[in-house]
């Protein structure tokens, strides 16, 4: 008889420990730090470094050639990558610039920096480009001399050379001819219409510079150059004709103007308002096409929103019972928006989204005297845009009583303690879960009164994932919470009624640290046990609330700030950026919110609870069936499960981060 062979347990020791060197981490996990759908994104990163050379006055050409062996070129007449030995590491700083993380020239911001302004901001851009490729060339033009050397998946394969440059040859540029390592993507291919969006709109953006695009195979070669600047490229794209002149403007912050905001900070932009057909919205920060929005975008829309409503207001155009909300002029807008901030946090490396706080402020504190103006003087235009806004925040107040018509009358009575918002759009309202009563006031204070619910919670609710639905309203928090969101609990296998659903958001907000960790956890688990549709749809959502504030001096052009973090690693990687902008160590004040009672209504508004500067995360199933997520919460929340939540911890333990 066979015997069956004994299992070998994993050991965990310190040779488990493994130290990922160079650029290991990028083609060990190429998503965190480029998109993998295609090698367009690394393209980008090289087209960007020529576009900040322009940017920065240094250039007026980019050339991107498409090869037929598959490999991308992109050639600017910058001033070149500098490629004498760094002075502490003594390497070449080219060589440097492609196989360093977090190493590059646009760190320093403050005055006599390289770059004052610049979409390239972590050092980490082209060295991801050099990881992801099986050959990288790189060939530069600057002081009389020219230089090459060449990469393999990162690593050097033909070593820097110099030598003088031939009479006749450039006198200055970069060259970088990029064959991405097909096994990183899941297509090699690259689309070639978000390539020539993306080269057109840097064309648009920096009026005078002329990008190219040639492609091989064909011998077709594309030119763009613009001189009229945003109009023009709003005008040419718009599907349907505006019902008022374009609005337009751009204004930057000049030496000592504004002290919250640093010289040369600002935005360029123009707007068009339609009634009908596809709108066309395009962002950017520094020349890096934002396309998932961000703080910026924000800015606009709270700036033509308050000059809009103000214009409404002085003619007394408002009907009764009209309420106006900003998404009643925004929702008819197209606009290009081009903003220039010299410190620019986006959401991860591949910068879709800006979340610096500062550029929302920023954006609107210049369109909104600009709109102001010129609604003064073109008072028919302003007339007609005012019944154009009126007429779509009337049809919005139909389409939510009618929502509120099928919810019959039969409703429980609300919880004392929840305070309400005032819309009666689902869709717009949010319900915010809050931990602790100190906190709910601090949330009730710091809300949007129309938009935004609190109902503060007592305590840890019940770990209900062994409780049966029917003893459920035996807890007074669970009680409030289904009839708050006016949804009766219902099991994974109902099809549950959610035409009473009272709240588009539900968003669970609790402290940063353990404690709040645990509420969420069993907040997660009521959800999920006893209300699954409303994760299914989508309402269920987490706040991420900041674990420390940075208040630091000021540096440079940048003025004073509150910096937040929400966990450690942020928090060092602000001071990392401190010091390289030249603060003094220990010149900056460290702050630890011990809950969200701590924060007053404004921080709390500014950093959590505002749909424009906060983060909130959807609950959403992750990769496992709901079976095998049910098995994992029973390890996790039952009662007798005590050996099985041992072993998951001895398993993954060391995976875990421990806040003592």
């Amino acid at each position: 008889m066979a015997t069956r062979p004994t299992p070998i347990e994993p050991t965990y020791g310190e040779s488990s420990i493994r130290v990922l060197k160079g650029l290991e981490p990028v083609k060990q996990r190429p998503g965190m730090y480029t998109r993998t759908d295609n090698p367009l994104h690394i393209v980008q990163e090289v087209i960007d470094n020529a576009a900040d050379e322009a940017l920065a006055g240094h250039g007026k050409r980019i050339a991107v050639t498409l090869h037929a062996d598959g490999s991308v070129s992109v050639d600017d007449d910058g001033r070149g990558i500098p490629f004498g030995l760094h002075p502490e590491e003594q390497v070449p700083v080219v060589e440097i610039v492609f196989t360093r993380l977090h190493a590059g020239g646009k760190f320093d911001k403050g005055s006599g920096g390289a770059y004052s302004f610049s979409g390239g901001l972590h050092g980490v851009g082209v060295s991801v480009t050099n990881a992801l490729a099986k050959r990288l060339q790189v060939s530069v033009w600057r002081d009389g001399q020219a230089a090459a050397l060449s990469f393999s998946g990162g690593d050097v394969i033909e070593p820097l050379v110099v030598r003088p440059a031939a009479a006749g040859e450039r006198k200055k540029g970069t060259s970088v001819r990029v064959w991405p390592d097909a096994k990183y993507f899941e297509s090699a291919e690259l689309p070639r219409h978000e390539l020539m969006h993306l080269l057109r709109s840097k064309a648009v953006l920096m009026p005078g510079v002329t990008v190219t695009l040639t492609t091989e195979k064909t011998g077709d070669v594309q030119t763009w150059t613009y001189k009229g600047g945003l109009r023009d490229y709003l005008q040419q794209s718009l599907p349907a004709d505006p019902m008022i002149p374009l609005f337009e403007g751009e204004h930057y912050a000049g030496s000592g103007e504004d002290e919250n905001f640093a010289e040369g900070e600002g935005a360029a932009w123009c707007v068009a308002f339609t009634e009908e057909g596809t709108l066309l919205r395009e962002s950017y920060v520094n020349l890096i096409p934002t396309v998932a929005g961000g703080t910026h975008e924000a800015g606009l829309k709270d700036g033509l929103f308050a000059a809009i409503k103000g214009f409404i207001e002085l003619h007394s155009l408002l009907p009764k019972g009209v309420k106006l909300m900003p998404e009643d002029v925004f929702s008819r807008a197209s606009f290009v928006l081009s903003a220039k901030v010299l410190d620019p946090q986006f959401q991860g490396q591949t910068k879709e989204r800006l979340n610096s706080r500062d550029a929302l402020r920023l954006v609107s504190a210049y369109v909104k005297p600009a709109l102001e103006l010129w609604l003064s003087q073109h008072v028919e235009h302003g007339k007609k845009l005012a019944e154009l806004v009126i007429k779509q925040a009337q049809t919005r107040q139909r389409a939510s009583q009618k929502v509120e018509k099928r919810k019959g009358s039969g409703v429980a009575v609300l919880p004392g303690k929840l305070t309400d918002c005032e819309s009666k759009d689902t869709q717009l309202n949010e319900l915010f879960l809050v931990e602790g009563d100190s906190a709910g006031g601090s949330a009730k204070m710091g809300r949007n009164k129309e938009t935004q619910a609190i109902l503060p919670l007592r305590g840890k609710v019940l770990n209900s994932w062994e409780v049966e639905r029917d003893l459920l309203f035996k807890n007074n928090e669970i009680h409030d919470i289904s009839v708050a969101i006016g949804v009766d609990p219902h099991g994974a296998t109902d099809t549950a009624d959610l035409s009473g659903l009272r709240y588009g958001k539900i968003c669970i907000l609790s402290d940063a640290d353990v404690d709040g960790s645990h509420i969420q956890v069993l907040l997660l688990t009521l959800f999920f046990r006893h209300f699954p549709r409303l994760i299914e749809a989508g309402h269920v959502y987490v706040a991420k609330p900041p674990l420390y504030r940075v208040d630091a001096p000021a540096r440079g052009k940048k003025p004073a700030a509150k910096i937040y973090a929400l966990d450690d690693g942020e928090r060092d990687a602000a001071l990392d950026k401190l010091r390289k902008e030249g603060l003094k160590e220990g010149s900056w004040s460290i702050g630890r919110f011990k809950g969200l009672g701590e924060m007053s209504a404004e921080q709390l508004w500014d950093t959590t609870l505002n749909p424009d500067t906060r983060r909130l995360l959807q609950v959403q199933y992750g990769q496992l069936d709901f079976a095998s997520t049910v098995d994992s919460m029973t390890k996790l929340m039952g009662k007798g499960e005590a050996q099985a939540r041992r072993d998951l911890m001895e398993l993954h333990g060391d995976a875990v981060e421990v806040d003592i």
